[in-house]
């Protein structure tokens, strides 16, 4: 059965209005909710509820009924999000990755696992993150060197997009982790990659909009949280993230171009974090922070 996404076009502060409306609307049921950066420079956003097509009908109806009165004007657009998985077809024939003690690879080079590696099997998928970006890449180097400096005893990796991430941590020690996502094709595809790799507990995925989701507080507060997004929302969300922080913990974030990094550093430093250190890979930087 298709996905459909129901979306309204916008600015980004109207996006972010529309993105609390519609959390209060829908509550905790299982419908992602996000925002999405469209164009900067124009300020084109849009504020997006994804839903199976048998709901749609319903779904649709709330969400009308909801903006009828507080955004009158806005016009709500319909996307089918097509079952074929084109960003497979791409990725197909991609070498392993090593980063740190780990190697990500897709199930056709299980052979060049070497004694020593820690083994991360994802074949091209529908979610970001096989480990060949430098943003991945940059996150696994980070982690086994935090996991292995630091105590740690609870983890998120937010946004988890294809699991490769909390999968990381989970391998490197026997900790719970939380596995979220604004994508619900980015959650069912972690839980599989999850199960792929032999991990029976310990992962939970969940589809979460925000940090408006109850997942967070239940799971909390974190000795490391791991954000491999973008920019733009990490200095946004930079409040909100810390007070997820345990005392002592650690942040990783990525998704950052290097002209980003000081725009990053300030934000987390004004939620009073303290910058670590700074990774470089492709252009894009990996920054470790901590709570002092």
């Amino acid at each position: 059965m298709s996905e459909i996404r129901l979306y309204v076009s916008t600015t980004e502060s109207q996006a972010e209005a529309i993105l609390d409306l519609l959390t209060e609307v829908f509550g905790e049921e299982d419908f992602a909710i996000g925002t999405t950066e469209i164009d900067e420079k124009k300020d084109i956003w849009e504020a997006s509820v994804y839903m199976m097509a048998e709901d749609e009908t319903d779904v649709r109806s709330r969400i009308e009924a909801a903006l009828k009165d507080a955004f009158p004007h806005a016009q709500l657009s319909r996307e089918v999000i097509p079952n074929v998985d084109w960003v497979a077809k791409s990725l197909e024939g991609l070498r392993p990755v090593r980063a740190g003690r780990f190697l990500v690879h897709g199930s056709h080079d299980r052979d060049k696992v070497r004694p020593g590696d820690i083994a991360i099997e994802i074949d091209a998928g529908q979610a970001f993150g096989t480990g060949h970006h430098g943003t991945t890449a940059g996150c696994l180097e980070v982690i086994d060197a935090v996991v292995r400096s630091r105590p740690v005893s609870n983890a998120l990796d937010l946004g988890t997009g294809s699991g490769v991430l909390a999968i990381a941590v989970r391998k490197l020690k026997n900790i719970p982790v939380l596995a979220t996502d604004i994508d619900p094709v980015a959650t069912r595809v972690a839980a599989e990659n999850v199960r792929r790799n032999g991990i029976a507990s310990g992962i939970v995925t969940t589809t979460a909009p925000g940090f408006h989701s109850t997942a967070f507080s239940a799971h909390g507060p974190f000795d490391l949280i791991i954000a491999n997004i973008l920019a733009r929302p990490l200095i946004r969300m930079a409040p909100r993230l810390a007070t997820h922080l345990a005392p002592g913990g650690s942040v990783i974030l990525s998704g950052i171009l290097a002209a980003q990094r000081w725009k990053v550093i300030a934000a987390y430093s004004g939620a009073r974090l303290r910058h670590v250190r700074t990774i470089w890979r492709n252009g894009w930087v990996t920054i470790h922070f901590d709570r002092p």
